[in-house]
């Protein structure tokens, strides 16, 4: 299993993506499908950022049940806890598709929050919408059924405030189960049920169509 602190397709470049302006020198790490990109319990010390990909944040019990936090898709952070204060990684994260990331150290997150303003706009709301994801990912396993859990999943998944319609790659079914708190079997029921209404297709990866809001704005 490939890890963040392992030397894995690794080179050095400052000059990547929306964060060329910021300067930030960052090592860019590839993980194939299922890898593991840091374990639970390794020292936390560096911030990452996905390039391409998506990426599972989960966490295992002592007697191995593990529980999915959230997937996230290009344009997220992770691994923030460490600025903190937190010396562990109290969760581990790993690849649900080939995913490319950068892994910034975190004494130059503290730097580029303090010398660079778009960095600091972009992390700083970033931390604020995962603040209220998690917030509203509570309530959502609080009052709402297992169907509508699943549709929000899925949309969250699409990113649906930016088009009508996403493909997304295929997600295992363990894993969407994993997230709302539910069984495969649950899941399979729903996404069969979202497919004979149109709400979702296979064709080369997961297609998401807008309509699905649908299921969980009623009542």
């Amino acid at each position: 299993m490939s890890r963040a602190d392992d030397i894995f397709n690794v080179r050095l470049d400052s000059t990547l993506d929306w964060l060329t302006p910021a300067g930030a020198a960052a090592k860019i790490l590839e993980f194939p499908k299922k890898s593991i990109i840091f374990p639970q319990g390794v020292p936390a010390k560096t911030v990452i950022y996905i390039q391409q990909g998506s990426v599972k944040l989960s966490v295992v019990n002592e007697i191995g049940k593990e529980a999915v936090v959230a997937m996230l898709a290009p344009g997220g952070f992770f691994g923030e806890a460490c600025l903190a204060g937190h010396p562990i990684r109290m969760g581990m994260a790993s690849a649900i598709t080939p995913t490319k990331v950068l892994v910034i150290e975190k004494d130059e997150v503290f730097r580029l929050l303090h010398a660079n303003r778009e960095f600091a706009d972009r992390f700083i709301s970033h931390v604020l919408t995962r603040n209220s994801r998690i917030e509203a990912d509570l309530v959502d396993q609080l009052f709402n059924s297992t169907e509508k859990r699943l549709a929000r999943a899925l949309l969250l998944l699409a990113r649906y405030q930016e088009e009508d319609q996403r493909v997304i790659p295929r997600v295992s079914q363990e894993t969407l189960a994993e997230t709302i708190g539910t069984t495969r079997s649950r899941v399979n029921i729903f996404m069969n049920k979202f497919k004979k209404m149109g709400f979702i297709s296979y064709n080369g990866g997961l297609q998401i169509d807008s309509a699905l809001l649908s299921t969980v704005l009623r009542e």
